[in-house]
């Protein structure tokens, strides 16, 4: 109620001052002559009535500001549990998983752009590639596998379907060959670290007698029910030399001809201890496929033609007591809707980069056993000849 009261002392008291200023200000646009003739008396009667309504106005003002507040400070909140705005103590401190994952992602394709899949990597770039994959790996929350007495054994073999699906290679920081079951589960016949480091030797020097060769595409195939289909693409030159065929002709490289293939490699992948992000590998067959060389392709699109490892695993087995069948494990250490990073036993890395959903292996029949002869003679006819019938 004294709130009340206080708004209409200001306001009346407002309104007073209105009209007494309206007065003044009909009395100011009296003619000079008139404002000679005012009585000192009177004008200093209205100085003391204009001095006694502004008090009156700011007095008002103040005790009603002074109410007002004391009125906020006691009426409760209409729900007694809420929160002010301006309360910040419950806000959660920026953490790691703040991460920005897409910017790390890009930092990481930038150095496999510029090195061709870490294939020519500097120690600088490599160690700096290492730790952007790390921070990935640090904010990774696998979704645990639930089991319960309901779930099947062959339901705990197949593979989340985040992880089936289309994948290429886009970086490591090893061999890129080494991604190959065939290959992982020679690092898994290794039983002590010194023969571990002769086998990476030896990749290496694979790898320098062969640098002749062109790394095409390495891709893998992740089957739903466990099946794993490295293709490892590669292309050679087939004249290398041209001035030894063609002696009057110096010209120090060789004719656009090459030879083109693909090494398929299958295993099966099962998880290891129901972690469906650890899998042991069980090696199957290596063969090669899309050859471009006529009468080779023949031979090797037949089924004989395919390494079966199992079969000789088996023979070891039954004639080398020593022996054990590899099995190698893989890691998936990081994995979301585009980018997948995996881990070997020696904690290399393979990065990979999800193409499509499809979990079919590339179907090279299309590719003509020609030595790519056809599509040079197309590509001459083209930009040359232009003889078109």
């Amino acid at each position: 109620m004294a709130s009340f009261k206080l708004a209409a002392l200001f306001l009346a008291s407002s309104s007073v001052t209105n009209g007494f200023t309206n007065i003044i200000g009909r009395h100011n646009t009296c003619s000079p002559s008139s404002l000679a003739s005012s009585s000192p008396l009177r004008a200093t009667s209205q100085t003391q009535q204009q001095e006694h309504f502004q008090r009156s106005l700011l007095e008002a003002r103040i005790a009603y500001a002074k109410q007002l507040k004391v009125e906020i400070t006691d009426t409760p909140s209409s729900d007694e549990n809420s929160e002010t705005t301006t309360d910040y103590d419950d806000t959660p401190a920026p953490t790691d998983s703040s991460l920005d994952v897409t910017a790390t992602q890009n930092s990481i394709l930038r150095i496999a752009a510029s090195t061709d899949r870490g294939q020519y990597a500097k120690p600088t770039q490599k160690d700096q590639a290492s730790l952007l994959i790390k921070e990935l790996e640090a904010n990774f929350s696998p979704t645990p596998t639930t089991t319960d007495s309901s779930t099947s054994t062959s339901s705990l073999n197949t593979i989340p379907p985040q992880l089936a699906g289309t994948w290429e290679l886009l970086y490591s920081n090893t061999q890129l060959f080494r991604s190959s079951p065939f290959f992982l589960a020679g690092r898994s016949t290794c039983k002590t670290s010194e023969q571990a480091a002769q086998y990476s030797w030896f990749c290496d020097m694979h790898r320098a007698a062969l640098a002749i060769s062109n790394i095409g595409v390495v891709r893998q195939v992740i089957n739903s029910e466990g099946r794993i289909v490295n293709e490892f693409e590669v292309k050679v030159g087939s004249v290398p030399f041209l001035s030894d065929f063609v002696p009057f002709l110096r010209y120090s490289g060789g004719l656009p001809i090459t030879i083109d293939g693909a090494i398929v490699s299958t295993a099966d992948a099962s998880p290891i201890e129901g972690n469906d992000m650890e899998w042991g590998l069980y090696m199957d067959t290596v063969e090669i496929k899309g050859s471009n060389v006529p009468i080779l392709r023949n031979i090797l699109d037949g089924d004989n033609a395919k390494l079966r490892s199992r079969d000789l695993s088996k023979i070891l087995e039954d004639n080398v007591s020593m022996y054990e069948t590899p099995r190698p494990v893989l890691r998936n250490t990081f994995v979301d809707g585009g980018m997948r990073i995996v881990r070997d036993e020696d904690d290399n890395v393979f990065l990979y980069g999800r193409v499509s959903d499809s979990e079919d292996p590339t179907n090279y029949d299309e590719v003509m056993a020609d030595f790519g002869v056809l599509s040079l003679l197309e590509g001459l006819n083209d930009a040359v000849t232009k003889i078109y019938l």
